[in-house]
Formats: structure tokens, C-alpha cells, sequence
């Protein structure tokens, strides 16, 4: 929804229907993925996309339609090998996509998804999109809150508690429950949409390392900060791509600064006096990655050290040290790729193996082979 939401929010003031179409789930090599989402305004325009291109004609008609109507609509599309080469795709799939009015009537919580998207507040919304429940339910969920509902008391209960767990994450996802949240049933679908502030990445120590990972880490999607104590080296010129560069002893700034189940930590200090306290802090934290750089010696002198300090084998486990994969690199460019390689690994569930040695599919475990009743 962040693509479409400046024209939503217009169409919105004007007291405006408009349609979303959002992905509700994909299988196989589907263009884009659940949560992706087009806008048809009341006067046509479309912004956004639910597929890079194959059924956006179709998704725009029922659109249309749904304005008109003001009822949502659930449709699989099928996009074939051949078709997704007519647009430029590599690929096909199949995608479900709901195609839903929204108004002060269908979506009164619109406004307020809205200001804490764009506040940076953190809401989950979750949406009917198959089976015995009202199709297009709304249920808007906030860490400590929630509106809307989605047909059934117990149902909201339980996707909320659900929601809150993603929100966690920072992950969109599909769930599948009884109508009332019977969760040996599978007959209701949700969609889960996760808005959540953009995640950060901190780096420590204002190094020419440092600058190569700011720029991958910015390429990832990540909010990235500089951290060094040494003002001649920790300033904007040196590091125009971060976000914010501070000046502060690195273990003093991570304990007085936010960060969540999805921070990742690269301490690139390689020095004692700034990685051992700032270990001990971050290992001791929420963050996903704690990164330290060090050759295998320098790595065995700070297991010493962090153990002097009273780390806990358990909190040392959380530490990747050296940094980064072994992709054989050496310049700081290589060594940032190298870093984000075990950053995406981590987070997704990879090998680190080349796909090259593996069999079955490339996303297992993200997508099934097919949907209920295909293949």
C-alpha cells in the first residue's frame, strides 16, 4: 500500500471510491509477492502493481467494476510461461488477488492505517480474502490496539495475537484459520499486510569497509547509521549515503538507541577498546545480526575477552565472527557483498550453498508448489 498511498489518500480526501487490488498469495514464480498492490481512482488512473505486468489489464476491469458496485471481488489468475515473456517476465505463477472498494463506508479505518503508516507507527491490516467469512473484513491491529473486525469476536482475537507476531517481524503473510480461529482449520484466509518503520542497519567504525557497507546496506531496504567516537573520521562527507552519521563512544550509543528483532548490527571498530563493550551490549539485545569483522585470531582474543566480561556462551552463539561469507573477498566492496550474503541468508532461511548444488525449488518453505486444487 506505501506505492499507491499519496494517490489513495487524495481520492480518499475527496470523498472518492477507489478500488485496491492486493496479492493474497502466490505460488510458483509469481512476478511479485503477497501484499503487492494497485489503485484504480474513480476517474481511471492506476498506480501501483500486483504483477510487473501480466494480469494488470484484468485487475484494473474488475476495478472498475468494484467501484461501480462497491463489492469486493476474489480472483486466481494463472499466468503462464509465455504470456509473463510477452511483458518481459522470466516467468510464470499463479496469484490470488482481492479487489476491494475502499470508502468511509467499506473501509472507514482507511485514514487511520494511513497517518501510522506515514507517522512511522507500526499497524498491521488484515483482510478477508477467502472462505466462510465476510470477504474484504477489515481489522486493523497495533501493538497495543486494534478496529474493525473481521465477521467474529474469537476471529479477531486470534489473528491480532497473529498480526502482533508479524508486526514483530516486520513480515506480510497469509494465514489460514477456522471462522472463529480454530487453528486446525484452514478454511478462512487472511491476508496479513505488515507496515512496520523501515529496519535499521548500524554500522560501527568509519572505516572505507564501512562506506561499502552503508551503500549495500542502503540497497537492501535498510535504514543505515554510522557510528564512530572519532569525529575526524565519523562525519556526512565521508559517508553521504547513511542516513546519519553519529559521533559517540559505540557501545554508549547502541544502549541508548532503539532497535528491534530486525536491526542488524556490523561492528567494523576491529579494536578492543570499542568492540568488546559494544559486543557485550549487542549481544545482550533484540537485534536479528550481530556482525563483528576480525581475522580467526583477533576472533579468539575477543571470545577471550567478552567471557572475561561475563557473555554467556548462549549470547556468543548470536555472534558471527569473522563477518560476512566466505566468497574469497578482499576489497571493501567485496567484503560488504559478502556481508549482505549472510545478512539475506540469515534472514531467509538460506544455505549459503550455490543453487547450482540444490535441487527442488528456489523458495522453499516461502511458496508451495501449488495452490489448493492446482497441479
Amino acid at each position: 500500500m506505501r506505492e499507491v498511498l499519496e494517490a489513495a489518500r487524495a481520492w480518499w480526501a475527496a470523498g472518492e471510491r477507489f478500488a485496491l487490488g492486493t496479492v493474497a498469495a502466490t505460488w510458483r514464480s509469481a512476478p511479485r509477492p503477497a501484499g503487492a498492490t494497485m489503485a484504480v481512482g474513480p476517474d481511471g488512473t492506476v498506480v501501483g502493481s500486483v504483477s510487473g505486468g501480466c494480469v494488470e489489464g484484468a485487475v484494473y476491469e474488475l476495478g472498475r467494476d468494484v467501484i461501480d458496485s462497491g463489492e469486493p471481488v476474489f480472483q486466481r489468475f494463472g499466468v503462464s510461461d509465455d504470456d509473463a515473456a510477452a511483458v518481459g517476465l522470466t516467468c510464470g505463477g499463479i496469484l490470488d488477488v482481492l479487489v476491494a472498494p475502499v470508502d468511509a463506508v467499506t473501509f472507514g479505518l482507511f485514514e487511520a492505517v494511513a497517518d501510522s503508516i506515514d507517522a512511522g507507527r507500526p499497524v498491521a491490516l488484515a483482510t478477508v480474502v477467502d472462505g466462510p467469512a465476510p470477504l474484504g473484513a477489515r481489522l486493523a491491529v497495533w501493538e497495543a490496539e486494534a478496529a474493525g473486525s473481521l465477521g467474529d469476536a474469537s476471529l479477531d482475537a486470534v489473528v491480532a495475537a497473529e498480526a502482533r507476531a508479524l508486526l514483530s517481524v516486520g513480515e506480510t503473510r497469509t494465514l489460514r484459520t477456522g471462522p472463529r480461529g480454530e487453528l486446525l482449520e484452514d478454511d478462512v484466509t487472511v491476508l496479513v499486510e505488515v507496515f512496520a518503520p523501515t529496519p535499521r542497519m548500524i554500522v560501527f567504525g568509519a572505516i572505507d569497509f564501512a562506506r561499502a557497507t552503508v551503500r549495500i546496506g542502503k540497497v537492501l531496504g535498510y535504514h543505515v547509521t554510522v557510528c564512530d567516537a572519532r569525529p575526524l573520521f565519523a562525519t556526512p562527507a565521508r559517508f553521504p549515503e547513511a542516513d546519519e552519521v553519529v559521533v559517540d563512544w559505540p557501545h554508549r550509543y547502541l544502549a541508548g538507541t532503539t532497535t528491534d528483532e530486525r536491526t542488524v548490527l556490523c561492528v567494523l571498530t576491529h579494536d578492543p577498546k570499542f568492540d568488546v563493550p559494544l559486543l557485550e551490549v549487542a549481544l545482550r539485545g533484540p537485534a536479528a545480526y550481530v556482525g563483528a569483522m576480525g581475522s580467526r585470531r583477533t576472533h579468539r582474543d575477543r571470545l577471550d575477552r567478552l567471557r572475561e566480561v561475563g557473555v554467556t556462551d548462549a549470547e556468543l552463539a548470536r555472534l558471527r565472527s569473522p563477518i560476512g561469507l566466505d566468497l574469497g573477498a578482499r576489497t571493501p566492496e567485496e567484503t560488504a557483498v559478502s556481508i549482505a550474503a549472510e545478512i539475506v541468508g540469515l534472514h531467509r532461511g538460506g544455505t549459503g550453498r550455490p543453487l547450482t548444488d540444490l535441487e527442488g525449488p528456489i523458495h522453499a518453505g516461502l511458496l508451495r508448489a501449488d495452490p489448493p486444487g492446482v497441479g
